[in-house]
């Protein structure tokens, strides 16, 4: 009944149109106070501690480095590169677009700034060219969407900070903890470029079958000028994966690490932007680093609401008694997952789902990591799709075109997407096999 009675009150809030944030703090007070005997002062103190995180510090960072990249000229680099490398396929300057969402999402964490980057470059180049809009704007868009699966990825950072304080037990009744975010950070790698790729081939076989342009071939002089070039942007994803491996830094330290850089390289090194700039980047950021934590300060009270009437425990003690196979359960996430895309940007689906699927999942053998990549692959996916798919919406601006327009232009790259989300579902070795590689689990 309580389960009821907090879901309906949330749904109905959303309803009205009131943004998620307030709707889950309000679903949380209303509750606590009408129907608990919970005191104020544990409220407030849930409210405190529960953004007292490390973990967390990475977000504003991350968000700050995109926003030094998206302005400093890196992402018009990485396009040059991905162009002399295959830009004389077919398709070209689409291929390229691919690739170059890739290699920024490796740098940035954040899929709109990806689109942002890369599509405010490429999109006018192809028409130019002779693409047809909707082709670019489709590659782009949903390329994009690599922004959160190709670490780092401020989505996985998230899916750490909400499981993190969750009590999970496996089938043999041992204590598991929550996914790290430096195993997840580690684990996106395959399941990024394989979707990479698959996104790849889709825009490739497009443009043969209807015989969109290609570049001259470029000899490898200008490759290798182009690589050079590209060279500092590319070094970020060094120092952040290869330093949280080696231990040199955490994930947080990393997220720092990768502003700081950032700065540096936009303004000193690549001299694209000037020092009269760096406020309002930085205001920006703050900006958006508010948004995302005021979500996750009442994501937290709505966890800290489903811990004290004990719903993931009873969640799981249903499912598993109604004889649930772990395969049966992913289905039934996903569903759920992509449902939820439809009305809710990924940050408050991660925050709201996840400390209720952890402990379930567990129970059933999933992998901690396996069900963290299988729950940023549908963040991706609810990032393409109306009506509040936020990629669409970008690259609605970018491209200017109707969401309409753009979403059937979308398609065959978002059935793609699909395909790869029944196969990273299951087939768990793809998420769990360079953690076990790098000994991480």
């Amino acid at each position: 009944m309580s389960t009821f009675l907090i879901f309906g009150l949330l749904v109905a809030l959303m309803l009205t149109g009131m943004p998620i944030s307030i709707a889950l703090g309000l679903t949380v007070l209303s509750f606590l106070f009408l129907m608990t005997q919970v005191p104020i002062e544990a409220v407030a103190l849930k409210l405190f501690t529960g953004i007292e995180s490390f973990e967390i510090m990475a977000i504003p960072f991350f968000i700050l480095a995109g926003n030094f990249l998206t302005h400093g000229g890196v992402a018009r680099r990485m396009i040059h590169f991905a162009t002399t490398m295959v830009g004389h396929w077919y398709g070209g300057l689409g291929l390229a677009g691919v690739v170059a969402c890739a290699l920024f999402a490796s740098v940035s964490g954040s899929s709109p700034a990806t689109v942002v980057a890369v599509g405010s470059i490429i999109l006018p180049a192809m028409v130019k060219q002779g693409f047809p809009k909707r082709f670019g704007a489709g590659v782009v868009a949903t390329s994009g969407a690599l922004g959160i699966l190709i670490p780092p990825s401020i989505v996985m950072v998230i899916f750490a900070v909400a499981t993190g304080g969750s009590v999970a037990l496996d089938p043999e009744g041992k204590r598991v903890l929550s996914a790290s975010v430096g195993q997840l950070f580690i684990a996106g790698v395959l399941p990024g470029l394989m979707l990479a790729s698959m996104l790849f081939m889709t825009t490739f076989y497009r443009a043969w079958k209807n015989g969109y342009p290609r570049l001259p071939r470029a000899d490898w002089g200008e490759r290798l000028t182009a690589l050079r070039e590209s060279f500092w942007g590319l070094a970020l994803i060094i120092i952040v994966l290869g330093g949280i491996y080696s231990g040199l830094f955490t994930p947080t330290e990393a997220a720092a690490m990768s502003a700081v850089y950032a700065f540096v390289i936009a303004v000193f090194v690549y001299r694209d932007m000037d020092l009269k700039d760096v406020p309002k980047v930085l205001l920006g950021s703050a900006n958006m680093s508010a948004m995302i934590l005021y979500i996750i300060t009442n994501a937290v009270l709505f966890s800290f609401l489903m811990t004290h009437e004990q719903i993931p425990q009873r969640m799981t003690e249903w499912i598993t008694g109604a004889g649930l196979t772990w395969i049966e359960f992913l289905l039934i996430v996903n569903i759920i997952l992509l449902m939820a895309g439809n009305v809710m940007e990924p940050s408050s689906i991660v925050l709201i789902t996840a400390p209720i699927l952890f402990p379930i999942a567990v129970k059933l053998g999933i992998h901690p990591v396996h069900l963290g990549i299988l729950m940023t692959v549908n963040m991706e996916v609810g990032l393409c799709h109306p009506p509040v798919g936020l990629n669409l919406y970008v690259a609605s601006g970018v491209a200017k075109m109707g969401i309409t327009e753009l979403t059937i232009a979308t398609w065959p790259w978002l059935v793609t997407m699909l395909i790869f989300l029944v196969i990273v579902t299951y087939v768990p070795e793809i998420s769990l096999f360079l953690p076990q590689l790098l000994g991480m689990l």
